[in-house]
């Protein structure tokens, strides 16, 4: 029998070692071939298309839409941008420190960034780049413009820019600086218990960067709940979320597992440090914005039963990637593995395998994601993000305020504000008087702002219905022209009818002007109903206890 079974045993393992050899045979064949026929199509292609082509560009082009196929996050990145993806991983640069758009012929001074040369400098928002070290930046884009304003630290830069209610442009020389922007762009006590940090991004060192902040609230306050907001946060390193969570949960527990086709990505990762405090209530932010390693940290924290999740369900992304060095300083961002937050589930949103015809994808439906528990036995689901503990919508803006945001008329008063007015009280409790709000108004005179309701879109169709008769159009014509005229006379009404809206939007911008990021954030914190509510759960041990606990049974 023994001699069988060896038999039986040798014969199978030949069998599954030639399927192996096979199938790697087979796929290493495939992959020849195919490099093969592209690279003939390519020389070939370059050779005799009757226009001249760039391979370069050419080369990028077939690789974009290549990687394009598999997910969103699996980039080429070519030895032009290296400088680009290495600032998205560090937060570190060369440059003058401001954010830079398009507005009409030039770019602009978006927002300065406080404490860095073009602040410094006296540069301010809604500057006009004219021309940088001489050359015209008329008709360029962000990209372009913000290569010129990068560059090596201590080198020197000379802007010419126009400014508004000034007649002639005026020279700036400032020199470049290393420029790091902070993860924890903000953080203070709220309240005399409740204290608050603000990540936004995961780049190199801001576990460092919540577990000074922390520290300094604790030690300097009698903080006893802690509002974590992560809203808006794209993502980042996964170390830097696994060390996040490690501040607030017990050495060895398990806070995020990965799984890929290489056996190297299946890995545990546990807190391997002393927590900073594990016991103090933690309230955490996210909105739909949130993702990648947000949802880590918020997802981890929520299995966990360590923190309670506020806002709105976070955008679903639990795809891992790693970046491969490429031959001409190129480089590869692959996507390489799945994370499983402790439930078990994997948050992921989006099935990439599955495309519409216009090249989307499909959120999985309700019905096909699978039921996991948390550590204390509440239900939680994967495949759709990271649903909050208790849910609050974002505010719904009406149609003249999104129109009045996308045409920058919001921004535009504001520079005309800061230049009218030298100084305006803290951002925390900066308003907008009546009269301000008028000269707004009055501001917007002979300005397009114009927007379509969904009525008037509603009634465009149907006009674009009756036209095809031409006996029902003569019959309601006149009625057509006098509802259109109505719908013309209410929207004229709707900058008093969204009044304090809009001034939200105003007092927030105006803010920014003079106390920058700080004072936007802080003018934000009066109508920001996701963080009140974080705000009083974190005040209310009854409340958030009663949250975390286990469902009861019947």
């Amino acid at each position: 029998m023994r001699i069988k079974f060896r038999y039986y045993f040798v014969v199978i393992a030949v069998v599954v070692c030639s399927f192996i050899s096979l199938s790697f045979v087979d796929n290493y064949f495939e992959t020849s071939k195919n490099l093969d026929i592209f690279a003939s199509v390519f020389k070939e292609l370059n050779i005799f298309y009757v226009d001249e082509t760039d391979p370069g560009d050419l080369m990028k082009t077939a690789i974009d839409n290549m990687l394009a196929s598999l997910d969103p996050y699996t980039n080429y990145i070519p030895e032009s941008d290296i400088e680009d993806y290495k600032y998205m991983q560090t937060g570190e640069y060369g440059g003058i420190g401001a954010l830079v758009r398009k507005q009409g012929d030039y770019v602009i001074i978006a927002e300065p960034y406080e404490g860095f040369p073009a602040q410094k400098a006296g540069l301010m928002a809604g500057d006009r780049i004219m021309e940088i070290n001489g050359l015209s930046t008329k008709g360029k884009s962000t990209e372009e413009v913000s290569k010129f304003l990068r560059g090596q630290a201590s080198s020197s830069i000379e802007m010419l820019i126009s400014r508004d209610m000034l007649e002639t442009p005026f020279k700036v020389s400032l020199s470049r600086e290393e420029i790091k922007v902070k993860s924890v762009s903000y953080y203070d006590m709220i309240d005399s218990a409740v204290g608050y940090i603000r990540l936004t991004g995961f780049t190199k060192n801001a576990s460092e960067e919540v577990k000074m902040a922390f520290k300094e609230l604790e030690e300097n306050n009698e903080m006893q709940a802690l509002v974590f907001d992560l809203r808006g946060n794209p993502g980042g390193l996964l170390n830097e979320a696994i060390k996040i969570v490690n501040l607030f949960v017990a050495k060895g527990t398990d806070i995020v597992s990965t799984r890929g086709k290489i056996s190297e990505w299946n890995v545990t990762y546990s807190a391997q440090e002393k927590p900073l405090n594990d016991e103090i209530p933690v309230v955490v932010l996210i909105d739909k914005s949130s993702a990648s390693a947000s949802e880590i940290v918020s997802g981890s924290l929520q299995d966990l039963d360590r923190g309670v999740v506020v806002g709105q369900r976070s955008y679903g992304k639990g795809l891992v990637q790693d970046t491969r060095k490429l031959s001409y300083n190129t480089m590869l961002k692959v996507t390489v593995a799945k994370y499983y937050i402790p439930s078990g589930r994997c948050i992921q949103a989006l099935d990439y395998s599955h495309h519409n015809k216009d090249g989307s994808v499909d959120k999985i439906a309700d019905s096909l994601k699978t039921a996991f528990k948390t550590k204390n036995g509440r239900t939680v689901y994967d495949g759709g993000g990271i649903l909050p503990d208790i849910v609050i919508d974002e505010m719904n803006y009406s149609n003249i305020a999104k129109s009045l945001m996308k045409k920058h008329l919001i921004f535009d008063y504001a520079t005309h504000f800061n230049l009218t007015h030298d100084s305006i009280v803290n951002a925390e409790t900066f308003a907008l008087t009546d009269k301000e709000y008028q000269g707004f108004v009055s501001f917007l005179n002979n300005k397009d702002y114009g927007y379509k309701t969904n009525i008037e879109k509603a009634l465009d169709k149907m006009v674009e219905e009756v036209q095809q008769d031409s006996i029902v159009l003569q019959a309601v014509h006149v009625e057509l022209e006098e509802l259109k005229r109505k719908l013309e006379i209410k929207k004229s009404d709707d900058l008093h009818t969204y009044k304090e809206q809009i001034k939200i939007l105003l007092e927030e911008e105006i803010a920014s002007r003079y106390y920058y990021q700080h004072g936007r954030l802080e003018s934000s914190f009066r109508n920001d109903k996701q963080l009140d509510t974080a705000i009083s759960i974190a005040r209310n041990m009854k409340v958030y206890n009663k949250v975390l606990s286990p469902p009861t049974k019947n």
